[in-house]
Order: structure tokens, then sequence, then C-alpha cells
């Protein structure tokens, strides 16, 4: 039978041989996620020590003997006597120094997924010394440990108004990060690959309650669980000095997203859109728009595309799988014909076939009185072009040469009265069509400007003629007026008025 010791101190302190005045201060943290371990028992010198130590759990800061080696067992948690150990870590303090020694890694390492960087997973103890319990008023001291054995190297990142922060960078399993010191307040942290902007996971950091304390925060658990024999999911702990242990609420994993119809394929004028067999969005309409949704992150989607008329997911026509990343912003555009034969083909060659073109890192505002604008060729029978802005006397290109099926930008434009010429590339006279976009009233706002339709008709099953459109963020769809070429003095007259601006901003 073995024997409850109630803390670390007593039970050394029965051990003669390490009866010696020099000491140092040890908390130790269960953060091996193998199933087999979730309770474990802690023997020092064979003589237990902590009973039925769980996963994620933290003893306080202990005084022990420094300047002798400490034999560190660990057994299972049905464990009889030392006997029953399984490993042992040797480990010498200093003394008078404050340590966490933080078990990690699995006790089988070939029944779970390799670790990306190649990093030895294997049960352990990751140690580290200078371990701080103060600060002064108002700010935390946070310390960093990587110990999710089937992760890749990170970077961890506070974002605030004025952007992302790194706090720690290219973090590797088993590594411990430099102290950072910030102020007591709530945190968004997200976890992404080291020198990616992909998030991994996300979670509500709020340090109000530890002012003037520290922490250290641990990642923990497995990326992908079923991977490893089912064992616990990814988490970030901070491990305080009283040895409290809070897990960080994870964030939603969501992405952003804006829908826009643009198919001008006449039998698919209205579609109905399916996500994962449900359906999302009836009757559909070409030209129309969602607002920016939240969607899952981090896993699989399939959007499916059915006629207006479908009665479910059987009637699927075309499926799409995506997975989209946390926090990114995208804007899905559905473009070309259903029969591309039945059509007049593009005359660069270009795959005019039903699909979903995807565009990430879109933003839903602009820049301090400016509107960014993405651009979106998709008219299927057009050459590539450029489109040029022109006000007052001004005649500058704003998109150089993109082709169907394209996505170009962000542009930037103050909130004008523009005229938009749509040319060949490279050849500001050769206009193929133009437009006036009045942009007045849309300042520090978005829009994704779409060129929609075929420029010959005709050809094209009387389709939808060319036009230039603007999607903004609440699904509001512009279709921007032809008009030729306004006189200087037209345009100078239009423009003197918009709200002070000054001609030469453009």
């Amino acid at each position: 039978m073995k024997t409850k010791t109630p803390t670390l101190i007593l039970a050394l302190a029965a051990v003669a041989s390490l009866a010696v005045a020099d000491t140092a201060e040890l908390q130790v943290v269960h953060n091996a996620a193998d199933p087999a371990a979730a309770t474990v028992d802690i023997y020092v010198n064979e003589e237990l020590t902590l009973d039925d130590f769980a996963f994620r759990q933290a003893t306080s800061f202990l005084e022990v003997p420094a300047g002798v080696e400490l034999a560190i067992g660990v057994a299972p948690g049905t464990s009889g006597g030392p006997e029953d150990i399984i490993a042992t870590i040797p480990v010498t303090l200093e003394e008078h120094r404050r340590y966490v020694a933080v078990a990690s890694g699995v006790l089988d390492p070939d029944a779970f997924a390799a670790n990306p960087d190649g990093r030895e997973i294997g049960f352990t103890l990751f140690a580290e010394d200078g371990i701080r319990t103060a600060t002064f008023p108002g700010l935390v001291k946070l310390k960093t440990l990587h110990g999710a054995s089937d992760a890749p190297a990170v970077d961890v990142k506070a974002r605030t108004r004025w952007g992302d922060l790194t706090l720690w960078h290219g973090l590797a399993y088993g590594d411990f990060g430099r102290y950072r010191t910030v102020l007591a307040t709530d945190y968004d942290l997200v976890v992404t690959p080291a020198g990616s902007d992909a998030v991994v996971a996300g979670f509500d950091a709020d340090l109000g309650g530890l002012s003037g304390g520290a922490a250290v925060v641990i990642a923990s658990g497995f990326l992908d669980p079923s991977a490893n024999q089912g064992g616990p999911g990814f988490a970030l702990i901070a491990v305080l000095p009283d040895g409290t242990v809070v897990e960080l609420p994870m964030t939603d994993a969501v992405a952003r997203v804006q829908v826009v119809h643009n198919s001008p394929d006449p039998a698919a004028a209205e579609v109905d859109v399916y996500i994962d067999g449900e359906l999302a969005l009836d009757d559909f309409a070409f030209r129309a728009a969602t607002p920016f949704l939240d969607l899952p992150a981090g896993v699989e989607l399939t959007l499916g595309i059915a006629p207006g008329t479908s009665g479910g997911a059987d009637d699927v026509i075309a499926s799409f799988p995506v997975t989209l990343a946390r926090d990114e912003t995208y804007v899905v555009m559905a473009t070309g014909v259903l029969d591309p034969d039945a059509f007049a083909p593009n005359p660069e060659g270009r795959d005019t076939g039903f699909t979903l073109q995807i565009r990430d890192g879109v933003s839903e505002t602009g820049l301090i009185r400016r509107l960014a604008i993405q651009a979106y060729h998709g008219s299927p029978d057009a050459p590539s072009v450029d489109v040029r802005k022109r006000i007052w006397r001004f005649n500058r290109l704003l998109i150089d040469g993109f082709g169907y099926g394209e996505f170009q930008g962000p542009a930037y434009l103050w909130p004008r009265n523009y005229q938009l010429d749509v040319t060949l590339p490279g050849d500001p006279e050769a206009v193929v069509a133009s437009y006036q976009a009045d942009l007045r009233g849309l300042a520090g706002g978005a829009g994704v400007v779409f060129a929609s339709g075929f420029l010959d008709p005709a050809a094209n099953q009387d389709g939808a003629a060319f036009g230039l459109f603007v999607a903004l963020p609440d699904g509001t769809v512009i279709e921007l007026p032809a008009g030729g070429a306004r006189t200087e003095d037209e345009n100078y007259a239009v423009n003197k008025s918009a709200a002070g601006e000054l001609p030469d901003r453009l």
C-alpha cells in the first residue's frame, strides 16, 4: 500500500539523506496529455510526494533541498509504492532559486502523432528557474511554455486596438518564452504557426484580477485529439504561484464571409446555397450579396450550389470543400457558367466553368476617410482590362491588367465622384466602357467592385450585359451607372463641392 504524504516538504523531510540547510523553491505542474497519465503519483527519492496528481493540476511553490540530486519518479495513480515508478528524472536545484517543473509528453511516443518539428515527445520534465511571483501594481508578468506535443513552433499574439502584439515568437515544443510584462487588463490571445497569420486558436485572457502578480502560461493538450488516442484538446492554461490553474476560455473559431452571386448564366439566375447539407441561402439572385457572416473556421465546410427550385441537398449540382482560417475575412464570388460549351469562350482561353472564387484578407472597413476597394473580373467573355479613374484633369491607373477570374486590391480611394474607365491593358484611350462612381458618403468604408455579365449577350444565350457593380459589407449591391467623360470644368465643379476635399488628394 502506498502511504499518502500531505506535502512535498514533509516527504522530503523524512529523507535523512536530504537533510541539508540549503533550499530552493519548486512548483510542479502536470501537463502530460497522455490519457494513460491522466492521474499520476510523484515520488522523490522513492518517497511518495504527490498522490493522485491530476492532469492540469499544479502545486504551490514548495521549499525543497538544493545542491543535491533529487530523483523524481512518476508512477500510475494506482501505484502501490516506488516499485511501480515508470519514469525517473534526476534534478539538481540551485539554492535560493525558484523553479517550475512541468511534466510533459507521452509514455509511448510511437503511439501518438509525432511532433512536426521533430522534437522528442517522450515523458519528461521541462524545468525553468528565475520564476517570478509578483511585479508592480497594474502590471502582470507572464512566462510561457509550449507544451502541446503535436503542435508546430508557434507565435503567441495579443490583439489590441493598435494591431497584433507578438508576445512570444517561434516557440517550439518544450521551449520556455522569456518574461513579458503587460497591463493587467483583458486580452484576446491568438496562437499562430510561427511567422504566419493563420490562427490556430484564440483565447480570452482576462488579467484584470492579477494586478501585481505573475503566471506561467502553458500550451496544453493536443491539436488533433483524434490522432492522439482521444486525448484532451488544445488549450492555454495559466498557472498561478499559489498552484491555481486557470484554463483560458477559447473564443469561438469563426471566419467572416461575404458571398456574391456573379454567375451570368441565365440558368443560374437564382440558386440555393447549402453548407454541409443545410440550406443557407434560399433563392439567391444573380448580382445579390450577403452581408459578412460568421462561419465556422478550422474545419472543412462543403458549399453546395443547387437550382433555386431545389427541394434539398440532394439537388446540389456543384460542391466545393473549403476550410476557413480563424479570424480571417473572405469574399466568396460565384462565377462562370454551368456549360461552357454553350457560351462564347473567354478570348484568352480562361476556364469559364461555374466555380467559387475565394479571396482572403478582405477588409470590412477602409482607412480613415478613405474607401478600401477590392476588384473582381467576373465577365466570362471579356479580355483582360485596366480600370482607370478620371477626376478633373487627372487620369490615373487604378487596377492594372487583370483577367477573368482574378481579384485585385485593395485600392484606397478618397470619397469623391469618379469616372471609371474600363480600358484595354496599357492603352488608356481604348475605352471598353465608362461608369460614374459617386463614392461620397462612403468614407472609411469598403466594397468589392465586380465586373459582371457578358460583353456580347447575343453570343451568350442573351445573358445579362456587361456592367460594374459594388458590393458593400452590409450586402447592399450598387450598380454603377454608365456614362461618358465629363468635361474638366464639369468634373471640377462636381468635386469641388465634395466635403472640402482637395482635387490633388486622389
